[in-house]
């Protein structure tokens, strides 16, 4: 966390390393009880170059920690029922604790077919029906990874959330709504804006922690943010220029807030980061060992 003339800028990449050394010291303790380390398998369908950069990164965090990682390469014309074979199979592999299917995939593939085929089990994105059903319920064992990084960056900050005024803006069912479902099971009272919400600055105004996940860059300026408030940006967009921001004015913003995350360096490394407690918790589960938390 470091301090800048207006808001305390909240450090992702540091709160990260702290949680993967926790995570390192759990792995190591795993493989030395089983022989084995919890495994993680990626498969990546297409060519698509920013997903084949976020695999990568996945399997280098996998390796810090000790987790052993198998990336599975597909040829964008791969059809339906193919891939669907080569998830059975990962689900029927004792030695796989983990399975994700990098998004976004090929047009031609539903992706809710593909993700329900994922063992609930195995599950460490969190995308299954199943996963994302016990979020409303306060059980889910693999919260997905961003909305489960978004809370943890709070917690680790001190930042209080029990009844402070929540506005989640953007409803995607990967961010925004496990987001809001979260900080509610945590006493929030929360409000969930979107593409179609008239006049957003009369709702981000009133938000004691303002969480913005548009995917538009300076979606948010700072009138519309209440002096104080806290602002995890969740946007990651690339500019003709060729920099990376995210949805919030942050020049500006940081003047006003008092907690502010940046693009890069805030959400991103946490959101890989729970991606490997999740996997963590799977081998645990999978091997009898009564933990229903990782990464705390």
């Amino acid at each position: 966390m470091t301090q800048t003339a207006g808001a305390k800028i909240i450090d992702g990449r540091h709160h990260a390393r702290q949680l993967r050394e926790a995570l390192r010291i759990k792995a190591a303790g795993l493989l030395a009880k089983f022989g084995a380390p919890p495994k993680l398998t990626v498969i990546l369908v297409g060519d698509d170059a920013p997903s084949r950069l976020y695999v990568s990164n996945k399997s280098k965090a996998c390796r810090d920690v000790g987790i052993a990682s198998v990336v599975i390469e597909l040829p964008a014309s791969t059809g339906l029922e193919a891939l669907l074979a080569v998830i059975e199979e990962q689900n029927r592999d004792p030695s796989v604790h983990g399975i994700l299917v990098q998004l976004p995939l090929p047009a031609h593939l539903p992706v809710h077919a593909v993700l329900e085929r994922i063992s609930v089990e195995k599950d460490v994105d969190g995308f299954h029906l199943y996963n994302v059903g016990s979020l409303a319920l306060g059980t889910a064992v693999f919260p997905p990874c961003t909305p489960y990084g978004v809370q943890k960056l709070l917690e680790a900050e001190g930042i209080p959330i029990a009844g402070q005024n929540v506005v989640v803006v953007g409803a995607s069912n990967i961010v925004g709504k496990p987001t809001a479902m979260m900080l509610m099971q945590k006493d929030a009272t929360v409000c969930i804006c979107h593409a179609k919400t008239r006049d957003l600055a009369q709702f981000t105004i009133l938000a004691d922690i303002l969480v913005v996940a548009a995917g538009k860059p300076n979606l948010i300026v700072p009138q519309m943010v209440k002096t104080g408030a806290v602002v995890i940006d969740v946007g990651i967009n690339r500019l003709p220029n060729g920099k990376v921001v995210g949805d919030v004015d942050f020049e500006g913003v940081r003047q006003k807030a008092s907690y502010i995350t940046p693009v890069p360096g805030g959400v991103g490394p946490m959101t890989v980061t729970m991606l490997l407690a999740n996997t963590i918790t799977a081998a645990q589960r999978m091997w009898g060992i009564s933990e229903t938390s990782t990464g705390t």
